[in-house]
């Protein structure tokens, strides 16, 4: 026969749940009034924040002063403007830091990155890495990584690490599934970079979508430029992301995004990805220099130069990349209704030759421009030959997490 359990005392279950509920408000207002200190890009004060999350001035000091004890902000010069006394501004601290790494077909890099969004040192490898055994660059890598915290991370906390890779990648399971242009399949990037008893990988991703995400988060915590675009990264191949409000669409398996293997004519030439006529193939950097017969190494510059000289297989490769490019574009922009569109990497440096005709054409062909007359544009990302945006995103999306979840960082 089953028989009562001990009486709990009265009000006993009803303390933990209003300690619980305390605290579960306590972390909240803490995280808002982080996000806040972070999304302002010069600085902001108590009074500030204040008026701006709508909690008392005596609630944010509280707040604030956990913020700063635990070295996620600090105080830097006054804010003026007001009656009274001016008053401190408060501003990312540096102190924390994450570490982002990228591999790429033609380099490896790592960046250190500061909570203030500031990169605070990087190690950057150029190298062929196609076909290469992802082991012995993954390994390399991690080698990079250790000389480099060794170097810059004192006097700071590392949070972890994140990881941009050209190819198709299980987040979930920390797996790179395929790298065509680096001829990688199934790699385990944190078991073979050997840094298990420096970081945890927090962050792996694919590089376009880390890119992106540096694009529309330049520093943790602060979002600029459109909330919604397209980015289309000009490497050997070519990446793709969506970011839609601010948060880069990853789709149900993290896998969406590939742009450079769109296919633009099923009868066009083999990838290796397995399929055919891919974007990349007409529109990657290496399509460039076979089409204009440049020698392997060559750089935009030198594409130019062919160019300027009315080079028939240059303007062909031009015109062939251009046509791919508007084909792919108009088709994602149908799809997907994001009528702004950022380029990077060599298509972005060749912009003033190929991009303002291939958004014209893109106009002329989106349903978006012909029943809602919403105009779509095109324009070159800044620094778009920055090789580490990716490595960049990657550190910045392991820092964004701090910002979120202000309380698991303090007392540390």
């Amino acid at each position: 026969m089953a028989t009562n359990s001990p009486a709990q005392p009265a009000g006993a279950s009803l303390s933990g749940q209003v300690n619980a509920t305390q605290e579960t408000l306590r972390e909240s207002n803490l995280a808002l009034v982080a996000r806040t200190i972070f999304a302002s890009i010069n600085g902001i004060s108590r009074a500030g924040v204040s008026a701006e999350v709508g909690l008392t001035r005596a609630t944010v000091s509280r707040l604030v002063e956990d913020l700063l004890s635990g070295g996620l902000v600090r105080e830097e010069g006054q804010v003026s403007g007001g009656p009274g006394r001016p008053a401190t501004r408060l501003v990312p601290a540096s102190t924390l830091c994450a570490l982002g790494m990228q591999v790429n077909a033609t380099y490896r890099i790592c960046r250190l990155m500061g909570l203030d969004g500031y990169i605070v040192d990087e190690i950057h490898v150029p190298g062929e890495m196609v076909d290469s055994d992802p082991r012995e660059v993954l390994s390399a890598l991690g080698n990079d990584a250790r000389e480099l915290l060794a170097r810059s991370l004192a006097g700071r906390r590392l949070v972890g690490a994140g990881l941009a890779l050209p190819g198709i990648v299980s987040e979930r399971e920390g797996l790179l599934r395929r790298a065509p242009n680096l001829g990688w399949t199934d790699a385990h990037p944190a078991s073979l970079m050997g840094l298990e008893d420096l970081v945890q990988l927090e962050v792996l991703g694919n590089e376009a979508d880390l890119a992106a995400f540096s694009l529309a988060r330049p520093a943790p915590g602060r979002t600029s430029g459109p909330s919604s675009f397209i980015y289309v990264s000009g490497e050997i191949g070519i990446g793709g992301s969506a970011v839609i409000e601010g948060e880069v669409m990853r789709g149900l398996h993290g896998w969406a995004g590939e742009l450079g293997h769109m296919c633009v004519d099923p009868r066009g030439p083999s990838c290796p990805c397995g399929s055919h006529g891919c974007l990349e193939r007409y529109a990657g950097w290496r399509a460039f220099e076979v089409g204009a017969g440049l020698p392997h190494g060559s750089d935009v510059d030198d594409f130019l130069a062919r160019h300027r000289d009315g080079d028939q297989r240059a303007e062909a490769t031009l015109a062939a990349a251009a046509e791919a490019l508007e084909t792919a574009l108009v088709s994602v922009v149908n799809l997907l209704d994001i009528p702004t569109i950022v380029i990077g990497g060599h298509l972005a440096e060749l912009g003033a030759i190929i991009l303002p005709g291939v958004e014209e054409g893109v106009r002329r062909r989106a349903l978006s421009g012909r029943f809602d007359g919403l105009t779509v544009t095109i324009w070159p990302a800044a620094t778009a030959d920055d090789p580490g945006r990716a490595a960049a995103g990657a550190a910045a999306a392991v820092l964004d997490e701090v910002v979120k979840h202000p309380a698991s960082w303090l007392g540390r």
